[in-house]
């Protein structure tokens, strides 16, 4: 088509076929005015999309576009009979790979008592003693480390697993691509009782931390890398959101790997002069113990510069017994001020402690432990109609909002089964479904770009790269409200 340069953006061309096919998945035709942008009444588009045969996966979209009097009624037609076309294709191209990982497969689940996995970048296949034995999170990891091992030329390899297990995977590829993908036949064997190596290096890598309750992925490596921290005594930020149990985890590493050490913890917002002489005191009296600051991100310029100067004498100890010190601080982390020190130099290391939503999978441990604490062992559960509630809500208090909740709950039943009407009514759920954690992060994005236009959709799309029809659709898949904000109307 002749003429300047056609942008495809919603914003640009309005209604369009390439669009349409995206957000209907499937064959869409536009003409004429069914384009909200009236000079471009004149033209009609039809698009479909092509969708992989094995992985199915959308790979992308076959359009046509052309002025609306030489349209015809087969225009639609022809564009899904050319996806259709393209499709096959790419079936021809990938069926051999395919077949081949099944008949390695199959072979190997014959002759195999173990667990045995079929990978590949678009494919998972499980017997059912891998069901049995390694649990999703665990699944996940290995798979993972097992893709990127046989990519690169690796037969066998050892995983920790975030359950603590140890695994050793036996890689048999199927078939290799010149871009370094690959895929093939596993067969697992995680650690046994006959196996004592592995199991103390999965005792090693993963401590028992009764306290900091999950066993999510994301929790789990956060979990890890603090761990990982204390035995190198290396000291350390743990950022993130108000409640999502930083000052714990904290504690309970050092619980779980010197219970009978020292361990003091102080609020930066209670910063004076006794303060600072606290601190002093535990840097030079602490050593083999933890000492926790709360809130350092609070501390005023004074402040700021009292606590570097009382840090500096300590700072570059190779002690091996050092006192262990962790700073925590909210979502926008250590900055310094204008006339203020960078304390994010006297601290190597920085965690990010996630968000309960970002693995709310949690939720389904941290509710008994909650209850637990809360009745002081009474014979309280929670019914399973609750813990959907529970699992769908968004939590923007993390697990501080979550033990208030049912601290209030509490109030209402001390012992018996939990039922979601004895739920305050602040824990209604505003998602339709639990998300998973790239769907929560995603949510919270759109979230924060609706919060920053006041609401305005088209401008939130605008800034996040995406086009109108997305937003809405993924507005109305996450159940997204926002208070004060009046989602109906842009």
């Amino acid at each position: 088509m002749a003429g300047p340069r056609l942008f495809l953006a919603e914003r640009f061309v309005g209604t369009n076929g390439i669009g349409t096919a995206l957000e209907g998945r499937g064959p869409a035709q536009v003409f004429g005015h069914e384009h909200y942008i009236e000079p471009l009444a004149d033209l009609a588009c039809a698009g479909a999309p092509i969708w992989h045969p094995a992985s199915g996966k959308l790979m992308g979209v076959v359009d046509l576009t052309c002025w609306r009097r030489d349209a015809g009624r087969f225009m639609a037609v022809a564009v899904a009979r050319i996806a259709r076309q393209i499709e096959n294709a790419l079936l021809d191209e990938s069926g051999p790979r395919e077949l081949a990982l099944l008949h390695d497969y199959l072979s190997a689940c014959r002759r195999a008592r173990g667990a045995v996995f079929a990978v590949s970048p678009e494919v998972v296949m499980m017997n059912d003693r891998a069901r049995e034995q390694i649990d999703p999170v665990d699944q996940a990891t290995l798979i993972a480390g097992a893709l990127e091992a046989m990519g690169s030329g690796r037969r066998v390899l050892m995983v920790d697993l975030p359950s603590g297990a140890v695994a050793r995977v036996h890689c048999k590829p199927s078939w290799t691509d010149r871009n370094g993908r690959a895929g093939g036949v596993l067969q697992v064997q995680l650690a046994a009782p006959d196996m004592p190596r592995l199991r103390a290096v999965a005792t090693q890598s993963t401590p028992i931390v009764p306290a900091a309750v999950g066993s999510g992925l994301l929790w789990t490596k956060c979990r890890q890398a603090v761990d990982r921290h204390f035995q190198n005594r290396e000291w350390l930020v743990l950022e993130g959101e108000p409640g999502t149990g930083k000052t714990t985890l904290a504690r309970a590493t050092h619980q779980a790997r010197t219970p009978a050490a020292h361990l003091r913890i102080l609020d930066a917002g209670d910063y004076d002069v006794r303060w600072i002489a606290d601190i002093i005191e535990e840097l030079e009296t602490g050593a083999g113990g933890t000492l926790v600051i709360t809130h350092v991100d609070r501390l005023p310029s004074e402040g700021v510069q009292a606590l570097a100067d009382a840090l500096e004498p300590h700072r570059e100890s190779t002690d091996p017994e050092r006192l262990w010190l962790v700073a925590t601080v909210g979502p926008g982390g250590l900055s310094a001020g204008d006339n203020a020190p960078d304390l994010l130099e006297f601290f190597p290391r920085t965690v990010t402690v996630p968000p309960l939503r970002h693995h709310v999978e949690d939720v389904s441990e941290l509710v008994p432990h909650l209850l637990a604490r809360l009745t002081r062992g009474s014979d309280l559960t929670c019914s399973p109609d609750a813990m959907r509630v529970l699992m769908r809500n968004r939590w923007p208090g993390n697990v501080e909002q979550l033990y208030q909740v049912l601290r209030k709950a509490v109030a209402r039943r001390r012992s018996g089964v939990l039922t979601a009407e004895d739920l305050p009514p602040e824990c209604r759920a505003i998602t339709r479904r639990v998300l998973t954690p790239l769907e929560a992060i995603e949510c919270d994005a759109i979230v924060d770009a609706l919060l920053d236009n006041d609401g305005n959709k088209a401008e939130a799309a605008r800034h996040l790269g995406m086009s109108r029809a997305t937003i809405y659709r993924k507005i109305r898949g996450y159940g997204i409200t926002v208070p004060g904000v009046d989602l109906g109307r842009r």
